[in-house]
């Protein structure tokens, strides 16, 4: 029997359309019922650091809008005609058909009528989203695989030119910012970057993916598939990063082993990480007596995050800033055949700490789990908008930074490098500091 899920924390795989609006100038096509694009982008992103808009509006994507007639006779025509009036009204560069729940389960031959219009001024690909199959987490990910299969050719390798593939867009509310990021660590090892999603990049950084002469994977289990699937396809070898990189002992690491895997000599990334150490720490030491000497936080924190965050944001927690986990919960579904990996990961503190870990989905069972946790003093805990009331409850101190991230605007602030940790102990020690008021 089913058991209820309390307070989710993703949406289905027809929210990979947020994926799509990443990428800029490129349109997404629902085939699904009337409402769907809407409700799905709202709960990404308008209820999710507050992004809902950009080069085209969830409110106008273009959708089939299926029924009750499609249901019975069949939706195919309904989608071609949808594509055909896209591309004759909407100025984009990219078109990507994404199916939903109902046209999968009548059958439509989504696949057929997406190849009818291979020869259109503009690219069109299909993209299997059914929500049925998974949440949106996994609906991103077949849109990568989409974009390999159908979109990418071979291209001339460019030598110093590397992908970077990292957060879910939109999942991640901080992901315009984390990309900023992890360019600017890439470009002081002297490389050129390479990203999909996000401002001026569009097609063009669609066509330059296969000159890369690597790609780079900050993630503990997505993008692995699309990843894999490159270097098959076009001979890219790549650098699995297990986590985006926060703070200094991680963010030394990430640079490290990029420069090793880009051939690059071990002082072009020492000196990268001296610079970026040496400003890092000037502030930390300007505020070292509030780190030290704070009484108002417990020593121990727990996450509540996707993968990314909450093995990120734990690893700097506990490796630059001493504090101690609580149990660790991941939120994001992950598929059973990555869970031991990733379980694996918390057991690499330093000092010898290890964190133990859940993967669970029900907020409920989490929230009922920390209401009997001993943090002895008022406990840190980072999740998201649902963790709000139960930090109030536990007179402890809360920090959004998971879907959904109801109470912020984000633009393009992150948690990624040296500055990133900055701003991450700025948020949590501002909240800290408001219990002296």
């Amino acid at each position: 029997m089913s058991d209820l899920v309390e307070t989710p924390r993703f949406v289905c795989a027809l929210g990979a359309i947020k994926t799509v609006q990443a990428i800029e100038r490129a349109v997404p096509i629902l085939h699904s019922g009337p409402g769907c694009g809407a409700k799905l982008a709202g709960g990404i992103s308008e209820q999710n650091g507050g992004s809902p808009s950009g080069y085209i509006s969830p409110q106008i994507y273009p959708c089939s809008n299926i029924g009750e007639r499609e249901v019975v006779f069949g939706g195919a025509e309904r989608l071609r005609q949808t594509i055909e009036n896209a591309l004759k009204v909407i100025d984009g560069d990219l078109f990507v058909a994404l199916t939903g729940c109902t046209s999968a389960l009548v059958g439509d031959d989504a696949e057929e009528v997406v190849r009818s219009f291979k020869g259109a001024d503009k690219p069109v690909i299909l993209a299997d989203t059914p929500g049925f199959i998974g949440n949106n987490i996994r609906g991103h990910e077949i849109v990568l695989d989409s974009l390999i299969d159908q979109y990418m050719r071979p291209a001339k390798s460019e030598a110093g030119l590397v992908n970077i593939w990292a957060t879910v867009p939109y999942q991640d509310a901080f992901w315009h910012g984390n990309i900023r990021a992890l360019e600017k660590l890439v470009a002081s090892l002297g490389l050129r970057s390479n990203t999909v999603f996000g401002p001026r990049k569009g097609v063009a950084a669609l066509d330059r993916v296969p000159a890369a002469s690597l790609n780079i994977l900050a993630s503990p289990w997505v993008g692995l598939g699309a990843v894999r699937k490159l270097e098959e396809k076009f001979g890219t070898p790549y650098l699995h990063i297990p986590t985006i990189p926060i703070g200094p002992h991680a963010t030394g690491e990430f640079l490290r082993a990029v420069g090793r895997a880009a051939g690059l000599p071990d002082s072009t990334a020492e000196t990268a990480i001296r610079a970026g150490e040496e400003e890092y720490y000037y502030y930390i030491e300007r505020s070292a007596d509030v780190f030290l000497e704070t009484r108002a936080m417990a020593r121990r924190f727990v996450v509540i995050a996707d993968s990314d965050y909450t093995l990120a944001v734990s690893r700097f927690l506990v490796n630059d800033m001493g504090l101690f986990p609580s149990k660790l919960y991941i939120t994001d579904d992950a598929p059973i055949e990555h869970r031991e990996h990733v379980a694996g990961y918390f057991a690499e503190f330093l000092h010898g700490i290890k964190a133990e870990v859940e993967f669970s989905a029900d907020g409920g069972a989490i929230h009922e789990e920390i209401r009997n946790t001993d943090f002895y003093g008022r406990p840190l805990i980072l999740g998201s908008y649902w963790e709000r009331s139960l930090a109030k409850e536990l007179r402890g101190h809360y920090v959004g930074l998971a879907m959904p991230v109801v109470d912020r605007l984000i633009l393009d602030r992150s948690y990624v490098g040296y500055d990133g940790a900055l701003r991450l102990l700025e948020d949590i020690y501002g909240i800290v500091l408001e219990t002296f008021i």
